[in-house]
């Protein structure tokens, strides 16, 4: 992750090589007032959904200022930033250079568990005949693998939705509890769904253990929201 001339949001080296592509992971300070200004690319209208911890995926298509319901954004429409909020859900930001086609989606546990990373990647596929080998993606900051405890009840959701334990370790100092690896597991749906690896960009980067990112485990009353986004300049 490299943090750009404005210094309130991170990027992707893999997003930075495709041409015409806005995007970034913001910090907790990043308002939309600076996504707006970044790098001079005044003009863009952002828009986001209202997030409901969902498999549902939505796609922009003409103006509206009316938020709706869902955890997926995708557009294919140019100076249109698609954008997610976060405070240790993982981010994870999609492009098709060649449709220059963007989403925004949203993950937490149960987002996860519904396989939306992958329902989204088809999604893509069908509404703007993208492919999925050649998609990239960047898997924001999020809290980590050893600070994200869950119940056994998020891990039997898991096993029932034909989803790989390999992502739960137990906690052997708290019974029955677990670490989940929810960037881990988000990546492996985006292989199976057809990412190349090295199309793939994970940031190691922890909500819970940084300040400089909200995190509502860290302080479910006071925590914000940090604001990802993407989408293509104009031809």
């Amino acid at each position: 992750m490299r943090r750009k001339s404005n210094p309130c949001f991170l990027t992707s080296p893999l997003l930075e090589t495709i041409p015409g592509l806005v995007h970034g992971f913001g910090l907790k300070d990043c308002r939309v007032r600076d996504v707006r200004r970044a790098d001079g690319r005044e003009g863009f209208r952002l828009v986001a959904l209202d997030q409901i911890h969902s498999d549902t995926i939505r796609f922009f298509s003409r103006a509206s200022r009316i938020p709706r319901p869902g955890d997926a954004l995708a557009t294919d429409r140019p100076r249109i930033l698609v954008a997610v909020k976060t405070a240790d859900c993982l981010p994870i930001l999609l492009a098709d250079p060649a449709r220059r086609a963007a989403a925004a989606v949203h993950c937490g546990w149960r987002g996860t568990a519904a396989r939306l990373a992958e329902k989204t990647v088809r999604a893509l596929e069908r509404k703007y005949g993208c492919r999925a080998s050649r998609l990239r993606a960047a898997l924001g900051p999020c809290i980590g693998p050893r600070c994200y405890e869950v119940g056994e009840d998020v891990r039997r959701a898991f096993r029932e939705a034909g989803l790989s334990p390999r992502d739960f370790r137990p906690r052997r100092e708290h019974p029955g509890k677990y670490v989940f690896d929810l960037a881990g597991a988000n990546r492996r749906q985006l292989v199976g769904a057809g990412l190349k690896s090295r199309n793939i960009d994970l940031v190691s980067l922890c909500t819970h253990c940084r300040a400089e990112f909200c995190s509502y485990r860290r302080e479910p009353a006071a925590a914000g929201r940090q604001i990802n986004f993407i989408g293509f300049e104009g031809r």
